[in-house]
């Protein structure tokens, strides 16, 4: 096995470990990580993943303080899906609310941007991570809400 490959598996298998919300201490994660085959992982290796990664220590379901990813700040790639960006969907009276991850809102208010009046869009303001969108006249909030949720694959 190449060395991209083990380094490929190696980041999959700590991402996974991480997602368990299971493991408080570097050192756990070392463990978990030789369990799993990875006999030449260290803490100081762990460390440098955790940073790497953005990782973070939390509270899990069980109170305990553990090491996560959150979604929130991970960070685009290219091989990203728009939908992947998209964290939430929402809308009042007025407007659809679009919240993304942090620097993503702007590329996906480029495209709403370019469905233009015809999908019932008037206009999108996005900031870093918040877009609002606002409906055309012809058009209630909730079908366009809905238009946008079918759009990103987004389910309520």
């Amino acid at each position: 096995m190449r060395n991209n490959e083990k380094q490929e598996l190696l980041v999959k298998e700590f991402k996974a470990i991480l997602k368990a919300e299971r493991f408080g201490s570097q050192g756990e994660i070392v463990d978990a990580l030789r369990q799993s085959g990875f006999d030449n992982i260290n803490q100081s290796k762990v460390s440098r993943m955790l940073t790497k990664f953005g990782a973070v220590r939390t509270r899990n379901a069980k109170m305990e303080m553990v090491y996560c990813l959150p979604v929130e700040l991970g960070v685009p790639t290219v091989s990203s899906s728009l939908r992947e960006l998209v964290m939430d969907i929402d809308y009042n009276n007025a407007l659809v609310v679009i919240h993304t991850g942090p620097g993503a809102a702007q590329l996906i208010a480029r495209l709403l941007d370019s469905l233009g009046k015809a999908e019932g869009i008037l206009g999108v303001v996005a900031g870093d991570d918040t877009i609002f969108i606002t409906p055309t006249r012809n058009i209630e909030v909730a079908e366009l809400f809905d238009s946008v949720c079918d759009l990103f694959e987004y389910s309520v």
